[in-house]
């Protein structure tokens, strides 16, 4: 019974502070990311999040130009966006693979970094 529960504990962690799973919605990153893909999203890369609130509590990292990043649009709808350029005032510019279908930083503008939940691995 203990390996059970230690088990949970850690897969608990593991999907807290590290890694996530997200089903996406949408073709505005098509043909990169098909509508219902399933993603595998590194919720460690920039820093360490509080889980639940999505708050950073360190910061070692912004996304770069050309990463596709997980966030939170100011409408707090989950996005998932190509990073296209970094600002120095930690926000980045964020914009869909299908221009014609994507609402991003074209219409929102730029997007907090304080917001990433992650970057995309793998898709």
């Amino acid at each position: 019974m203990k390996s059970v529960f230690l088990a949970l504990i850690i897969a608990l962690f593991l999907k807290l502070f590290c890694f996530d799973f997200i089903i996406t919605q949408g073709h505005s990153m098509e043909p990169a990311i098909n509508d219902g893909a399933v993603l595998v999203v590194n919720r460690a890369r920039y820093g360490l999040q509080v889980p639940i609130i999505n708050k950073y509590i360190i910061r070692w990292g912004e996304p770069k130009a050309g990463e596709v990043v997980v966030f939170y649009t100011p409408s707090r709808e989950l996005a998932v966006k190509r990073c296209t350029a970094s600002g120095k005032d930690g926000s980045f510019f964020a914009e869909g693979d299908n221009s014609i279908a994507s609402y991003d930083s074209r219409s929102y503008g730029p997007v907090n970094a304080g917001s990433v939940i992650g970057k995309v691995l793998g898709y």
